[in-house]
């Protein structure tokens, strides 16, 4: 994806073969937001750019994964809700979901992931 913009794609992993509804979040205002005042999310939630977040205000534990430019997982962490997490240097972009679904997915250190445009609602 050569110019990342908000709206709605599709996560998929090289090596799982899954596709996961993920919301692209790549205006300050979007990225700023996240997932502040939701009582969940369906999918994930793709922050870009950035290199850490904090779940301050949040209602519900979600789990995070530090991706690099290439959306190569670097690490995945668990983050209750109140915490600051510590920027990742190689970080790029980060992605958020709901605590346990990265585990779920596959998503995990070493594993490359795609970011495609959802082009059904356009």
């Amino acid at each position: 994806m050569a110019r990342w913009q908000n709206g709605p794609g599709v996560l998929r992993g090289a090596e799982s073969g899954m596709a996961i509804p993920v919301e692209i979040a790549a205006s300050y205002r979007a990225r700023t937001r996240g997932l502040l005042g939701r009582d969940g999310i369906e999918g994930a939630l793709l922050l870009t750019p950035a290199s850490g977040v904090h779940t301050f205000r949040m209602r519900f534990a979600i789990d995070v994964a530090y991706l690099s430019r290439n959306l190569t997982v670097l690490a995945v962490r668990t983050m209750p809700p109140g915490r600051l997490g510590r920027p990742r240097l190689r970080a790029r972009h980060v992605l958020e979901a709901e605590a346990g679904a990265m585990g779920r997915w596959g998503v995990r250190a070493g594993v490359r992931l795609a970011v495609e445009p959802d082009s059904s609602t356009g």
